[in-house]
């Protein structure tokens, strides 16, 4: 697939196998016939379509050449590998982006998009869509510009908090402190520029994604308050709903991801932790991620991987 002239630079993106172009969601073909399951489609299309802002680092942001680049990307390539591995055939995953984690949802329950990865769970959510195994943990905080607020409830009060439309944080913040004044955005992006220019207190999101982001912008006197999230939760993959095939082909991906990190394979390492990791864009310690992927390998069954010369697709 060809990139045309008409398609701004940066909405060129990678089909997580070859180069395309990202088209606009509603642009999508219709829901397949709800007797045909993913998997199914997947093996007569050869594609899967993912959807996802494209500015929520670590889990996904747009690269120099404008291609999705992040943890939950690499999570989507390894998926893509053991999609091949089951169906005997080249698949390749397409990005498409949305502006927020509520439109990622709406789109996969609607069945127009496919898969979704770095989506908070929470049980509403799951009442339309299935998670997979979490790929990693977060919680709901406060960024503000630093000494401002302590990230207490009674520090929210009467104080202009950016939220973004459909998100955790917009549902919590009511009930934080119902004296605090909400101000909704689209997308976290611009939730973060509207604090930068001081036409609000603090934002109220995903940690891990307002620390990406204050780390991609290099944005200096912010602080990520209270120091214990107001809600801590698991981010994930979903699918849409009772589609339990590709489901545990997803979650086979993701382990495969966690076992070859805890042995140490150089391909898991260097996906995990130029995210994740000490180093990366959350500079998480090492033994805090180890201990997170062994806990949730312990909740299933741990793997045994392939020679990594061989062709193992994990």
């Amino acid at each position: 697939m060809t990139v045309g002239p008409s398609v701004p630079s940066r909405l060129r993106a990678l089909l997580l196998g070859a180069l395309g172009a990202v088209v606009p969601l509603g642009a999508l073909l219709p829901a397949p016939a709800a007797a045909e399951s993913v998997l199914e489609q997947v093996a007569k299309t050869g594609e899967v379509l993912m959807v996802g802002p494209s500015d929520i680092p670590p889990f996904i942001r747009l690269g120099a050449k404008g291609e999705p680049e992040g943890y939950a990307v690499d999570v989507a390539r390894r998926i893509d590998r053991q999609l091949k591995a089951e169906l005997g055939r080249q698949v390749q995953i397409r990005f498409v982006p949305v502006d927020n984690a509520a439109a990622m949802v709406e789109a996969v329950a609607s069945g127009k998009a496919a898969l979704a990865c770095g989506v908070p769970f929470s049980w509403e959510r799951d009442r339309v869509v299935d998670f997979s195994l979490p790929i990693g943990l977060s919680g709901l905080r406060l960024l503000s510009r630093s000494g401002t607020l302590d990230g207490s409830p009674a520090s929210l009060a009467g104080r202009s908090i950016a939220v973004v439309e459909g998100s955790i944080g917009q549902d919590a913040l009511t009930g934080l402190q119902p004296k605090a004044r909400a101000v909704s955005f689209p997308t976290v992006a611009l939730a973060v520029t509207a604090l930068e220019q001081n036409k609000v207190a603090g934002v109220l999101g995903d940690s891990n994604v307002l620390a990406g982001l204050r780390q991609q912008r290099r944005i200096n006197g912010l602080a990520l308050v209270p120091e214990t999230p107001y809600l801590t939760y698991g981010v994930g993959c979903i699918v849409p709903e009772n589609n339990s095939t590709v489901l545990n082909v997803v979650n086979l991906a993701i382990a495969g991801l966690f076992q070859g990190y805890l042995e140490g394979r150089p391909e898991a390492v260097a996906s995990v932790d130029a995210w994740l990791g000490p180093k990366g864009v959350l500079a998480v310690p090492t033994d805090r991620v180890r201990a997170f992927f062994q806990a949730v390998l312990l909740s299933r069954e741990g793997l045994i991987l392939g020679s990594p010369s061989g062709a193992s697709p994990r």
